[in-house]
């Protein structure tokens, strides 16, 4: 039997910068994933000769070349590998609409800022104040203990429709919660959108995925594609290795997980008292082409956040998909635009357990009733897209399980996260959403911490 310093299960963002930071010094290490290519929720794939990206709208924590203390910054130098290999390109412009009220940001904070001045006036002190709280606080210690971040926000800003418009963005793209997120989230999510911003690598998540890929080997890391693991093998609360969903057995005395704190527990045999809750949230995602591009159109939107009642229903709906809210991505819409036609991506909140139960026949029409509910909603922003999409692609919450296994179609994972990674058994950690960091950069820091604490620190230092 094969035997590693440490196994990784899964070649997702997060398993392959901890590989990366591992290999860096010179441990044995072997990445498993159960598809044929990395990425894991940010993957790509091709169809009808167009380059698609999955999950990625864009990449959060944009920083510019050189800034210091930016999470992306510290990332890379991490990683080592130099800026310029991202090719990253800015967003032009996103908004926040409701029905009474829009407020657009950019990568610069103040555009934010005076939106709210402007449209909130009575609301200056109490932003300026949560601002303040937001740069102060420590989002990434351990010792955080769990807080309602709607309870801590309702203590500087009063008016409703401003906290629902500034948690729009921040609990789709990252909460497992429903209705709520706790702080430290909050205050990552926060940072990561509205103070440092949206960009897009050249040639989409390929770019990303190529750039690690390459990296891990050339560091002599070991990667097994078509590798699913049916178990984590341990004895006495103490990891030992995996077995394979082919029977092969590997060795290791340390085991990263990045498929989840509820999927993870599942592939042990012993008796954990441990029983992480699966998250509710899945989606729906709808891709539409179109011959001419946004810009050709007068639209300088790159992500919209889109919402049709005045309180903002983050939860799992009790229908299929919830079509009165939706995000709007207008890949097309950074600096540089490398697409062959024009592209916009709407993603709805859905309900796992309903698309799981139907039949063929009712899946497919269900589907088409997400398509027409996606080009209502382009209808309503932009009158002047007034063709046919020449394209159309579309994913469910079953499509998520399938090609994730996550329990419920889940993408942002479980309620209960493990911010140091430990989990009940001794040489198992966790990495990526369930461990507490999300997006791209976010997953990446989250492999390479606790790689560092983990794996690369001295026995018993970690504690």
């Amino acid at each position: 039997m094969k035997s590693y310093d440490t196994i990784i299960i899964g070649a997702g963002m997060s398993g392959l910068a901890a590989g990366i930071r591992l290999a860096m010094f010179d441990k044995k290490v072997l990445i498993l994933e159960k598809h044929t290519i990395a990425g894991g929720l940010n993957s790509f794939y091709a169809r009808k000769g167009r380059k698609l990206d999955v999950g990625l709208h864009a990449m959060t924590n944009f920083a510019k070349k050189g800034e210091r203390g930016k999470p992306l910054t510290k990332l890379l130098k991490q990683l080592r590998i130099p800026y310029s290999e991202l090719a990253l390109n800015e967003q032009h412009r996103s908004k926040v609409v409701f029905p009474n009220k829009e407020l657009s940001f950019t990568n610069d904070l103040n555009i934010f800022t005076d939106e709210i001045i402007s449209k909130f006036p009575h609301e200056k002190d109490g932003f300026m104040a949560l601002l303040e709280d937001v740069r102060n606080f420590n989002e990434v210690s351990l010792e955080n203990p769990y807080e309602s971040a709607k309870e801590r926000v309702s203590k500087f800003i009063d008016d409703e429709c401003l906290r629902e418009m500034i948690f729009c963005p921040l609990l789709i793209y990252g909460s497992a919660w429903e209705d709520d997120m706790d702080f430290s989230q909050f205050v990552i999510m926060f940072k990561s959108i509205f103070m440092e911003g949206f960009a897009r690598p050249e040639g989409g998540v390929r770019r990303v995925i190529t750039l690690l890929m390459k990296k891990y080997k050339e560091l002599g890391g070991e990667i097994k594609f078509r590798s699913g693991v049916s178990e984590i093998l341990t004895e006495d609360t103490k990891a030992k290795g995996v077995k394979l969903e082919t029977g092969e057995v590997l060795l290791a005395d340390k085991v990263l997980s990045s498929i989840g704190y509820p999927e993870t527990v599942a592939s042990i045999k012993e008796d954990l008292e441990v029983k992480p809750r699966v998250g509710k949230l899945s989606f729906t995602e709808t891709i539409l082409c179109y011959d001419k591009k946004p810009a050709e159109l007068g639209i300088k939107d790159t992500i919209v956040f889109y919402n049709e009642n005045d309180a903002y229903h983050y939860r799992k709906p009790k229908t299929l998909f919830d079509e009165k809210s939706a995000v709007v991505c207008l890949p097309n819409n950074f600096e540089i635009d490398d697409y062959s036609d024009g592209m916009i991506r709407l993603t709805f909140m859905a309900n796992f357990d309903l698309w799981e139960n139907l039949s063929e026949e009712e899946y497919k029409n269900e589907k088409n009733k997400v398509l027409e509910a996606s080009k209502d909603i382009v209808r309503k922003l932009y009158p002047s897209i007034d063709m046919e999409p020449n394209f159309v692609d579309i994913f469910t919450p079953k499509t998520i399980k399938k090609f994730t296994s996550h329990h419920g179609g889940t993408v942002y994972g479980s309620i209960d996260k493990s911010r140091d990674g430990k989990t009940p058994v001794n040489g198992l950690y966790l990495i990526g959403t369930d461990q507490g960091f999300l997006g791209i950069v976010g997953a990446m820091l989250s492999g390479i911490s606790m790689a560092n604490l983990h794996c690369l620190m001295p026995a018993g230092a970690e504690s």
